[in-house]
């Protein structure tokens, strides 16, 4: 039996991305982004709620503040991972140089690892505050 190609059956919808035909590697390549890295992103925001409830089943009232800093930074995290899905839809597109010539670019996704750094040293910063002011 003779099998078809796939890059003769798979294209990227036009919504998604306008005129950009994707090859079989850059599919593989996007797919494998969309499964380790925001697979991670939402495994994270996931142990983060679980943590918050956590928090605030178990402990007294005095952890309150504790638990609800895990779960906004839960939160957070969540939106760090659709707006990391937003980008990984966009990564491979074309542009046009100087000559006419179009070529096929890459773009990474710095600005989405450089938010959620940004949102874990700010939640790790206040985890410290709110432990500092736990009464003993």
């Amino acid at each position: 039996m003779f099998q078809p190609n796939p890059e003769d059956r798979l294209h990227l919808r036009l919504h998604r991305a306008r005129s950009v035909v994707l090859t079989a590697q850059e599919l593989v390549e996007i797919r494998a982004a969309q499964r380790t890295f925001e697979g991670a992103y939402m495994r994270t925001a996931l142990s983060q709620f679980s943590f918050a409830l956590i928090i605030l089943k178990i402990f007294t009232s005095e952890f309150y503040a504790i638990g609800a800093l895990f779960a906004v930074y839960g939160t957070a995290v969540l939106l760090c991972a659709m707006y990391r899905r937003y980008q990984g839809n966009q990564q491979f597109f074309t542009t046009a140089d100087d000559d006419g010539e179009i070529r096929n670019k890459f773009r990474t996704s710095g600005s989405s690892v450089i938010l959620l750094t940004t949102l874990s040293v700010g939640a790790y910063v206040g985890l410290i505050i709110l432990t500092w002011q736990l009464e003993t």
